[in-house]
């Protein structure tokens, strides 16, 4: 079930054969599992066109329902300083979701693949994430990524200076012409969200600095209206 969600979240609507075959599943299976979706709110129907449904909500925490909207506002004056994307991710599982950003206007741009499942290592904003898990989850997952006994051995060390430093770094390391700097939205000492920032290498390179400072007021900022949010209990 949890795949037809994903799907359905991601592409925005979906018919059934559609689901199958993105599931790689029979369409009978998927028909029963999408019409108990449907009875129970999870996903509503019109025309054989499947769309999330309320009921998704209401299984949100509060702080989930207002962590975009704390962070936009943050987000954009990122994107504008900059001219580059900002984004939110979160930690799903073992897997980095960008939730929500604020995209640059620039023709030549990076665009955050949304509500998609992406490794926690090596984008910055995973790096984030992962560095703040306890020592054994952050050496268990990079186990089944990284073979590779002098790359595990960065990878490890590349964490244990993200969690010293506060801030992470991607330096071409998802893709060759890409640089990206993140932090952590701390509530509590709880890292609840991560921000990013991300361009063309040619032009964010040698900001990679100030984006570091400027990320550090954002998270501040969007920490401090979510924890207000959840100390006024709206």
């Amino acid at each position: 079930m949890t795949g037809i969600l994903e799907y359905v979240s991601r592409h925005g609507s979906a018919r059934t054969q559609e689901l199958a075959d993105a599931l790689d599943a029979p369409k009978s299976s998927v028909f029963g599992l999408v019409k108990g979706l449907v009875s129970t709110g999870y996903l509503v129907e019109e025309r054989g066109v499947h769309r999330l449904g309320p009921a998704l909500g209401s299984l949100l925490p509060r702080t989930a329902q207002d962590l975009a909207g704390s962070a936009l506002p943050a987000l954009e004056a990122l994107r504008d300083r900059f001219g580059e994307t900002a984004m939110l991710g979160t930690a799903v599982g073992d897997s980095l979701v960008y939730a929500t950003a604020a995209e640059s206007r620039q023709l030549i741009r990076y665009s955050a693949p949304l509500r998609t499942r992406r490794p926690l290592y090596p984008p910055s904003a995973g790096k984030v994430l992962l560095a703040h898990r306890p020592q054994n989850r952050r050496d268990a997952y990079l186990r089944t990524l990284i073979a590779d006994p002098a790359g595990y051995a960065a990878a490890r060390a590349d964490l244990a200076e993200v969690r010293a430093r506060g801030v992470a770094f991607n330096r071409g390391e998802t893709l060759p012409d890409v640089t990206a700097a993140a932090r952590p939205v701390l509530v509590g000492g709880e890292v609840r969200a991560v921000i990013a920032v991300a361009g063309p290498t040619s032009r964010t390179a040698d900001r990679l600095p100030a984006i570091a400072d400027a990320l550090l007021d954002a998270v501040s900022a969007v920490a401090g209206r979510l924890g207000a949010t959840e100390r006024g209990g709206h």
